[in-house]
């Protein structure tokens, strides 16, 4: 194809969201950012927030992480001194939620190579058949060992600095099981903490993210099939105990014989590169 191609962005609007976005803008012709509402809300939906379970799971979750991301740490880690925002403010169109029939009939409007995905909610129904060479996805862990949500939590608690980083997929109706792209993993060292090591691996994902979407248009056979199942980390199994106990961890040396540069593993439909 001649020219850079067109991308449709879905994301969140957290500082590493914004920053991804903004790498998206400078590397192609990015032809509209979405940004979600909220998730949709049904009766049924209701009624499982409201079970004791359920709204205390939601409830200290959202506690928790006002806590650790309290003080503006993402937004100088990714803007510096200057306050997060997009390049590109005027391709931004606000949806309810991420599956909204008006998400597709954008996309069947702006008819993109690609759907760039970054902080949305999970991505069901005929949204997914939209993008002339596919839906990408950057989430923040390797899969598909490390899938689901809080994977650097985990792959520092179980030990594994070296599993620590993002991985770029494209999207199908599971959770993080699409086709590999690439892997991306930060450096790694001493006096590193779970943030700092999360946001590191975004960083150095924007830039991939903008390779793997040039790679695609050049006609490259990117996307590798997830070989095992791995394991899909929920919300609900980060309890304050596991907290405190990789708190005493990294405090008493977890990282300090560790020294990983960063890497990138490129996957392709023939193998792996």
């Amino acid at each position: 194809m001649s020219g850079r191609p067109r991308v449709l962005v879905l994301c969140g609007t957290a500082p590493r969201h914004l920053y991804v976005a903004n790498c998206l803008c400078e590397g192609s012709e990015v032809v509209g950012i979405v940004h979600e509402r909220g998730g949709e809300w049904t009766v049924k939906k209701v009624k499982r927030l409201l079970r004791p379970a359920s709204l205390w799971a939601k409830v200290s979750r959202r506690w928790r992480d006002r806590g650790r991301y309290a003080g503006g740490g993402e937004a100088r880690f990714f803007f510096g001194t200057a306050p997060p925002a997009l390049v590109r403010p005027e391709l931004v169109r606000w949806v309810p939620y991420i599956n909204h029939p008006s998400v597709v009939a954008l996309a069947d409007v702006l008819v993109p190579d690609v759907i760039a995905v970054f902080g949305t909610t999970l991505i069901r129904g005929p949204l997914l058949e939209r993008g002339r060479l596919g839906m990408l996805n950057l989430h923040g862990g390797l899969s598909p060992e490390y899938r689901g949500a809080d994977c650097t939590f985990w792959a520092l608690f179980n030990n594994e600095p070296e599993k620590i980083g993002c991985t770029l997929h494209f999207i199908n109706a599971g959770i993080d099981t699409g086709n590999l792209v690439a892997h991306i993993c930060p450096a790694v060292g001493a006096g590193d903490d779970e943030l700092t090591l999360f946001w590191r691996a975004v960083r150095d994902s924007g830039p991939v993210y903008v390779e793997a979407i040039q790679q695609l248009a050049a006609g490259v056979d990117l996307g590798a099939i997830q070989s095992t199942k791995g394991h899909l980390y929920q919300v609900k199994q980060r309890q304050p105990a596991q907290e405190r106990e990789l708190a005493r961890r990294l405090a008493s040396g977890l990282l300090a014989t560790v020294n990983l540069p960063p890497r990138v593993r490129w996957f392709h439909r023939e193998g792996e590169g």
